[in-house]
């Protein structure tokens, strides 16, 4: 299966070499790496140039003009990981919040269990949360998954908020990615919502969710709140899709 890891960068120089170089000693077959650049002040872009010299076809960046959001940079990391062949798209944060060791075995569930999609969890049995948090934030991560999001859209996934998943590429082809809008962190909702109204099916693994080794943090109280309040409008632009209206000549899926 050959899958391509799709991580967006933005002030990512500290974390980028290392990361890239813990998913290249993976074992996982057929496993390239692709970093989508929004013009880092810091000199990421060009830290993953030098990188993608010096491992040709297996490390790749698309440079873009500047912060033109998560959204998009995964929208166009996903169309480029397809338009190279990818069987799988595996999609995830460069700051280590998202631990390369579970990716085997969400390689190995999905490999195992045919489903479409894997989330790697933090909110199925076994997952877990960084032990810094604060209760507060712990609870307000719980609440918007557990109750926010679920009561509105009906999602069967328990994370919907997270952004560790991998991704079969016929999915990605039958959502169609010209219906996903969104821009910000509900881009994550957005997808998942999307992906189970057509019909396709997700699996869980718990992993722990630690937060971002070095850097800052993007997400603020106005990003979460205004993350919040566009839920409802994915619920408007989606509510009618039925797995029919799927964009590729995909088999509905019989689980």
């Amino acid at each position: 299966m050959k899958i391509v890891a799709a991580l967006p960068t933005y002030n990512e120089a500290e974390n980028i070499p290392t990361m890239i170089e813990a998913l290249r000693a993976l074992p996982v077959p057929d496993l390239s790496i692709l970093v989508i650049d929004d013009n880092s002040p810091d000199g990421t872009g060009r830290i993953v140039d030098e990188l993608a010299a010096k491992y040709p076809g297996q490390v790749n960046i698309l440079h873009r003009p500047g912060k033109n959001g998560l959204g998009t940079a995964y929208i166009e990391g996903f169309t480029w990981a397809l338009a190279h062949g990818a069987d799988a798209v595996l999609q995830m944060d460069s700051d280590f919040s998202h631990n390369p060791d579970y990716i085997p075995q969400m390689v190995e569930t999905m490999e195992r269990t045919g489903t479409d999609i894997v989330i790697g969890s933090r909110y199925v049995r076994g997952g877990s949360l960084d032990e810094n948090w604060g209760v507060g934030r712990k609870l307000l991560s719980w609440w918007a998954n557990s109750i926010y999001v679920r009561l509105i859209l009906h999602t069967k996934a328990k994370d919907a908020t997270g952004g560790f998943r991998l991704w079969k590429a016929y999915v990605l082809r039958g959502m169609d990615l010209k219906r996903i809008r969104s821009n910000g962190y509900v881009f994550q909702v957005e997808t998942i919502y999307v992906a189970e109204k057509l019909g396709y099916r997700a699996v869980e693994v718990p992993i722990h969710f630690k937060d971002r080794r070095l850097g800052r943090s993007k997400m603020s109280f106005r990003v979460q709140s205004e993350a919040a309040l566009r839920v409802w409008q994915v619920w408007r632009r989606h509510r009618h899709l039925t797995p029919s209206m799927r964009a590729a000549s995909e088999p509905v899926s019989a689980h």
